[in-house]
Formats: C-alpha cells, sequence, structure tokens
C-alpha cells in the first residue's frame, strides 16, 4: 500500500499538462448538478472535497435520487453512488465525449437526471461542448496520483488557515471551472464588480473577500508569460499599497501584473515546513488585507487543536491565535 509520501512532490507543468487537461474537463460533467443548487457567497456550493481517493462532489439530492460523484484518481474512474446502486465509469482511452455519453447513461440507470448544460467552461483551449472533444486521453496514473498529492498537500494546509476565521467562509474544495483549489474569507461589505467578464465572475464579486489556493495554472492571462504551479492569493477589491507589504514566507512574492502574490510550489517544498508555510503564507494576505483595506482583526479566533479546546476553559484571549 502507498504511504503518505514525508517529501513534497517535484510538480513538472508540461508532464502533467495532458492529465490536467482531461480531468479538468471531465469534473466539469458531474459539477454541473452544483449549478442547480442554492447559490452561496463566492461560489462556495460548488467545489469538489478532495478526497482519500480524489475529487468528490457534494451530496445531492434531485427528486428521485440522492448521489454523489467521485472522480477517483488514484483508481482511474468514476464512481456515481446513489441511495438506488452505483455505477463505476473507466477514464482509460476514451475521449471526453464518450465519457459524457457513458456518465448520461449510467445517470439514467440510476434515475439521475442529465447534466443541465453541456458546455465546457473556463477552458479557452477546448471546444465548447462535450460531445465536441472527440480527442483519445490516456490515463496517466503517475500523473494522477501527483495531481492529487499535490491537492492534497495544499487543502491541509489551507483547511489550517481557514479554521479560526470566524466570518463567512465556504468549505475549502476545488472549483471544478478553473480547476483551482480555493479558500476564501467573506465579510459582508457590498462591492462593485468590474465592468467585464462574464455574469458567474461578476457575482462572485458582489462582496468583499480574501482568497488563497492553488493552481496548476502555469500560464499567464495574455497567454505568453509562464507562472510556476503554486500558491496564489488575491483580496477583492484589490486595495493599494499591496506591494510594500511583507508576504513572510520566503518565495512568495506580490505580482502587480497579475494582481496576485504568488508562492511557488517550487519554493515551497524545499521550506522545512511546507504545510506550516501555506499557513503564514495565508495569514500575510489576511494582515495585508487588514493593513491596506481596512479588515476587522476581531475576526479571528484562536488557531489550536480540538483537543486543547475541548480541556480548556475559554479566556479573555480567544481573539488570539496560537
Amino acid at each position: 500500500m502507498s504511504e503518505r509520501p514525508e517529501a513534497w512532490p517535484v510538480l513538472d507543468h508540461a508532464e502533467l499538462a495532458p492529465m490536467i487537461e482531461y480531468v479538468n474537463r471531465v469534473v466539469q460533467v458531474a459539477g454541473k448538478y452544483s449549478l442547480d443548487d442554492p447559490f452561496e457567497v463566492g461560489w462556495g456550493n460548488i467545489v469538489l472535497e478532495v478526497s482519500p481517493r480524489g475529487l468528490r462532489t457534494p451530496t445531492f439530492r434531485r427528486k428521485g435520487a440522492t448521489f454523489t460523484v467521485h472522480y477517483r484518481l488514484l483508481d482511474g474512474d468514476v464512481l456515481i453512488e446513489t441511495d438506488r446502486g452505483s455505477r463505476t465509469l473507466s477514464l482509460a482511452r476514451t475521449s471526453v465525449a464518450d465519457f459524457f455519453t457513458a456518465f448520461c447513461e449510467a445517470a439514467s440507470e440510476l434515475g439521475i437526471p442529465h447534466p443541465g448544460t453541456t458546455q465546457i467552461c473556463e477552458i479557452p483551449a477546448a471546444p465548447s461542448n462535450f460531445a465536441d472533444d472527440r480527442d483519445e486521453r490516456v490515463w496517466n496514473a503517475q500523473s494522477a496520483r501527483l495531481m492529487w498529492e499535490a491537492f492534497d498537500l495544499a487543502a491541509d494546509g489551507l483547511e489550517a488557515w481557514q479554521a479560526p476565521f470566524l466570518g463567512h467562509r465556504p468549505r475549502v474544495g476545488v472549483m471544478w471551472g478553473g480547476f483551482d483549489l480555493s479558500s476564501t474569507r467573506w465579510r459582508p461589505n457590498r462591492t462593485k464588480p468590474g465592468p467585464e467578464g462574464p455574469p458567474f465572475m461578476r457575482n462572485a464579486q458582489l462582496h468583499a473577500y480574501v482568497s488563497v489556493g492553488f493552481s496548476f495554472d502555469n500560464t499567464h492571462s495574455d497567454g505568453t508569460s509562464p507562472l510556476d504551479i503554486g500558491m496564489y492569493a488575491y483580496i477583492w477589491p484589490q486595495p493599494d499599497g499591496l506591494s510594500g507589504c511583507n508576504w513572510v514566507v520566503e518565495g512568495a512574492d506580490w505580482h502587480a501584473d497579475l494582481g496576485l502574490a504568488l508562492l511557488p510550489w517550487q519554493d515551497l517544498r524545499r521550506l522545512p515546513d511546507p504545510h506550516g508555510a501555506i499557513i503564514g503564507f495565508g495569514d500575510a494576505v489576511y494582515d495585508a488585507a487588514v493593513q491596506t483595506a481596512g479588515w476587522p482583526t476581531d475576526l479571528l479566533g484562536p488557531r489550536v487543536d480540538g483537543w486543547h479546546m475541548s480541556e480548556h476553559q475559554p479566556t479573555e484571549n480567544v481573539g488570539q491565535q496560537g
């Protein structure tokens, strides 16, 4: 049996790119069901859980079926599980179009409606619909494991960072459109969305937030300047003064042209405590929001484990992070 890696893996985008492109497409198939559910601020309702075997949807409840879809990256298949039964679909040597057809057939057998749309979104180079993506995909188990390890390790750090925040914070998970691992803190300050962009993006900009996440995408928005795989962060609306902030973790820096603070994976994995570095990076981003955008400090509780809280009475210092 495989053991949890002691060292954080090397991630080479060129080697991982074919699998990233494939998985990003197929997770959108089941991800579409989340659009039928009530909208949560910042699209917190849509994220995929990083599971022990891959990526899993929330539990969906539809008339006649309660179900989840589990993209098992470590097994090379997709498990559709319902109260009526289950079906397993292979991801080996198939096209996105063939997978979509097989998925819809299995869903019908289990009493699940077809996804509400066939559109592939947020992938500029992809065909517009699942049925048009007929390139044969070859499953690479090693790349799939590396993708899962990166998501799993990053999620562990981001969940620890999120724990003490007392405001609205959707669960840490993978946004199936952009295929980034997202961790977001919100406050109920109404903001004005930017003038451009699709409705879903503008609806995510209705309130102020701080976002810290992980992404495999190493392409600048202009398609020319390569970026590193790794952690990213930004503050919406973007305040002035971020170029002078201290990002605390070695390798982290502000990139004004992108509007992002970045911590490359290649730097993160070499640090003595990468897990702690993710937490430190997130804390630095929140501190920057406090300093430059007036975010409150009283939304932070203590950062301690559950055993501590089960054995100690609350104190006047519960607003301080440990």
